[in-house]
């Protein structure tokens, strides 16, 4: 480790010196509370291997974990299952339901670990179930359900404890496209009324597009970049992050606020030219094409009533002539 640490040796490197495999490297998050927070690369890029860390499925060879104040690395055993248990659920890939159990058994199993009394944990399960739309399902066996239902029924069972923060592991990618963006779907809408605090581990750069707050991309164990679907799409900062992005359609990532020019003059939006041909700061590049299709000229960004930037239509066509170029 220290050797690594001092020559600042690549994965590559490390493997042809010492014949060991670097997971993940020089990897420092900071993430907000109730962000949705994508984590995606290739396989092999060690983005599963760094949420395993959060909760010490997998063991830090240094560094810190800090979640509201506490050291995850510092507590013992017991400190860290209480803490699993009550602060952290996760969403595996496979569903990892019990075949035994069912479906209303397998929600309630967290709050069973808790030493809550069945009345209660079954009743709690059973409410989170409804959220989930698996209501009808609580005693079904996992075998009964399609592959989309035991998901949501995995997602239950880690919100049913009511975590602080959930992590989850590439949850979709089992399924067929159309299950998949269906659970998006039910996953953003949840995420919006739960407010919890994700970590959400893709290879699919549309799904984190769609989902993240904001997106971390990772190559060899090492994160390449962080920021906004927006800002990554359009300012990618390395080589690696620009050929990654390349298929992405630019037209409902980029945003007005990321292409209009400041407004310095008085504009108001009671001016006649400016009144018809307004948006507003978080308008899609899709909307403003059809805005300019159908009254060209320029188009006013608009925040709180106020005109706080101009649109003009080279700068409409600037921004779809590089996304083509990158594509």
């Amino acid at each position: 480790m220290n050797a690594i640490q001092a020559q600042n040796l690549s994965k590559a490197e490390v493997l042809e010196q010492f014949n060991c495999v670097v997971g993940v490297a020089n990897t420092s998050l900071d993430i907000k509370e109730g962000e949705i927070f994508c984590i995606m690369g290739l396989s092999g890029s060690g983005k599963s291997t760094l949420v395993r860390h959060f909760n010490r499925l997998l063991e830090p060879t240094a560094g810190e974990i800090i979640i509201d104040g506490i050291d995850v690395m510092q507590l013992n055993t017991p400190q860290l299952q209480k803490f699993r248990n009550e602060r952290i659920g996760m969403v595996f890939q496979n569903f990892a339901l019990m075949p035994h159990r069912s479906v209303l058994d397998n929600v309630a199993m967290p709050l069973e670990i808790r030493g809550i009394g069945k009345n209660e944990r079954l009743q709690q399960a059973s409410e989170v179930l409804e959220i989930v739309e698996l209501g009808a399902w609580g005693n079904k066996f996992a075998h009964e359900l399609s592959g989309g239902m035991q998901q949501r029924v995995g997602l239950a069972r880690a919100i049913s404890a009511n975590p602080d923060v959930l992590l989850m592991d590439e949850p979709f990618s089992a399924l067929d496209p159309l299950i998949r963006r269906q659970l998006q779907d039910e996953f953003i809408k949840l995420s919006k009324q739960l407010q919890k605090t994700t970590v959400f581990i893709t290879h699919d750069l549309d799904e984190a597009v769609r989902i993240g707050d904001r997106i971390a991309i990772m190559k060899d164990g090492v994160v390449d970049q962080i920021g906004t679907a927006e800002e990554i799409v359009m300012n990618p900062q390395t080589e690696y992050v620009a050929n990654f992005v390349a298929g992405i359609s630019r037209l409902k990532v980029v945003k007005a606020h990321a292409i209009m020019k400041p407004n310095i003059t008085d504009l108001s939006t009671n001016t006649p030219s400016v009144r018809n041909n307004v948006v507003n700061l978080d308008a899609s590049l899709t909307e403003i094409i059809e805005m300019s299709i159908q009254r060209p000229g320029d188009i006013y960004v608009v925040d709180a009533e106020k005109v706080v930037g101009v649109i003009e239509q080279s700068d409409i066509l600037k921004t779809v002539i590089e996304g083509t170029e990158t594509s």
